[in-house]
């Protein structure tokens, strides 16, 4: 690269990473000062406690709780939702078979496109009040009353989806994979469309079957976009704020007795409503690492030599 062509990229590169700098790198370096101080987020004054705030955070059972949680959301919620996508996406790109003996999607696969990436569109806060009434706790609720058709509950005692403690996680699990199957099956139905039509029909005219061509085809070929929608859904599981305190009961969301915490509602209780900033950085900061980590440990346990055709 000539001389020239330094300064060119330099002065491209210069303002964008200023940007960076000052609103994503300073607020990170600002949250760490804070989290080692006593600061109430009011006050301009307060005093250094040094790990004072971590010491105590691990010693506060709902924020440890809240972790677990959390790890709950980072098992589940990845294997499921890219599970289900690949699934469908496998189906409606190359499930079917002609007549000339060839592959193609099932019959209406553009119109089930549509349909399963339909949720997509809709806001959080959409989704939030359209599964408040998925889940009413009466026989109103449309899963209740579902439910209550078939004969499996009593209209006395319908089931409390978002206040019964063994339910409640697994009612969040299931709003965000309906939410989600959809882009990421159109995001590993584009890299299906790359994936050469001739490789399938070679393994159809050897005797391969759906199964077959599944796992020894389309899973190796896509295992960079699903690497990829793993580390993405990962750090949705670490998050969960907006579904948590919209949906369940308390303050900023927990409910029933803190059986739905995660890390985001805990912090931003103590941030906002008991006033402990600076112990709330200090989560923040935790939250960070974790994710950090995560995304790192999900990138190597994942990687593979790439596959080319």
């Amino acid at each position: 690269m000539r001389k020239g062509q330094y300064r060119f990229v330099a002065g491209f590169l210069l303002v964008p990473v200023a940007l960076y700098l000052i609103f994503v790198i300073w607020p990170y370096i600002q949250t760490f000062g804070y989290s080692l101080t006593d600061w109430k987020g009011q006050s301009q004054t307060f005093d250094f406690v040094g790990l004072d705030n971590y010491k105590a955070l691990f010693q506060d059972d709902i924020f440890t709780d809240a972790i677990w949680h959390n790890i709950l959301f980072l098992v589940f919620i990845p294997v499921i939702t890219i599970l289900l996508a690949l699934f469908f996406a496998f189906m409606l790109n190359v499930g079917g078979r002609s007549k000339a003996g060839g592959v193609r999607g099932v019959a209406g696969s553009g119109f089930y496109k549509i349909v399963f990436f339909f949720p997509q569109v809709l806001s959080l806060a959409i989704l939030a009040v359209l599964f408040g009434a998925v889940y009413r706790s009466d026989t109103g609720g449309m899963l209740n009353g579902f439910l209550l058709k078939l004969g499996i509950v009593d209209a006395d005692h319908p089931v409390e989806w978002l206040n019964e403690p063994d339910f409640v996680l697994w009612a969040l699990i299931a709003v965000v994979v309906w939410h989600g199957v959809g882009f990421y099956l159109v995001l590993f139905s584009a890299a299906m469309q790359s994936v050469p039509r001739d490789i399938y029909e070679a393994a159809l005219i050897d005797g391969a079957g759906r199964a077959q061509s599944f796992f020894r085809i389309t899973l190796p070929l896509l295992w960079d976009t699903v690497q990829t929608a793993w580390v993405y859904l990962g750090i949705a599981a670490m998050d969960m704020f907006i579904l948590v305190s919209t949906m369940t009961s308390g303050e900023f969301g927990g409910g029933p007795d803190h059986h739905s915490e995660v890390m985001a509602t805990v912090m931003m209780r103590n941030f906002l409503y008991y006033g402990k900033s600076g112990y709330a950085c200090a989560m923040g900061v935790v939250m960070l690492l974790l994710t950090l980590i995560l995304s790192v440990v999900m990138l190597r346990a994942t990687r593979r030599d790439r596959i080319e055709f």
